[in-house]
């Protein structure tokens, strides 16, 4: 996480996963953007999105 942002982080999958399964996404919002990871690798990359971009991306999805 960016050292600019020093609240804890609290990621969260989708209502729609299943209490153990691993095959998702993440999401945490922080101060100024949305953080997204691969809930199988925690440690491993995190990508950053501005608020616009990830609701623009959401929307997007929705009209699929």
């Amino acid at each position: 996480m960016p050292p600019s942002d020093s609240a804890p982080v609290r990621w969260r999958k989708s209502s729609r996963s299943g209490a153990n399964d691993s095959n998702c996404v993440e999401v945490a919002g922080l101060s100024d953007a949305l953080a997204v990871r691969d809930s199988k690798d925690p440690d491993g990359p995190t990508l950053l999105f501005t608020r616009h971009a990830w609701s623009s991306f959401v929307a997007d999805l929705r009209r699929c």
